[in-house]
């Protein structure tokens, strides 16, 4: 199990992902348990990448840019 650091992360992406009512927090623990999904804080967003390939990115205030249609992304707009 690996975990996100939150740090240099925008404070409304913070609780997006680690709140217990967190909209992501569904997504996060997709990341923290898939060997393949690895993620970074680049510019206080949160890139994620499947094998190397970026996916998905999550802002704070911002709308999720999709990069590739992939499972994970296919659960963020099941869930909003």
């Amino acid at each position: 199990m690996k975990s996100i650091a939150p740090s240099n992360m925008c404070s409304h992406l913070k609780r997006k992902l680690f709140d217990t009512d967190g909209e992501y927090r569904d997504i996060r623990e997709e990341i923290e348990n898939d060997p393949e999904l690895t993620a970074a804080v680049r510019s206080r967003q949160l890139h994620i990448y499947r094998n190397g390939k970026k996916i998905l990115i999550l802002a704070g205030k911002t709308a999720p840019k999709i990069i590739k249609e992939d499972r994970l992304t296919e659960e963020l707009t099941r869930t909003t």
